[in-house]
């Protein structure tokens, strides 16, 4: 038997990079962290059908 293995995981840094690319303190990770989950809950919601197919988040040091 094979083992399962998550293909995003298995992919990051080879060809494909992070949907998420930031850095926080650490007082403000969780904070960012609900943005980006509130962000794309929003987008996925509201956006539903214009062909979105991905969605990349960056924020400035």
């Amino acid at each position: 038997m094979g083992q399962k293995v998550n293909p995003v995981g298995l992919r990051l840094g080879i060809n494909r990079g992070w949907d998420s690319v930031w850095y926080a303190k650490k007082q403000d990770f969780g904070n960012y962290l609900i943005e980006d989950f509130k962000i794309r809950e929003f987008i996925k919601k509201n956006i539903i059908n214009s062909g979105v197919s991905k969605v990349m988040i960056e924020r400035s040091a």
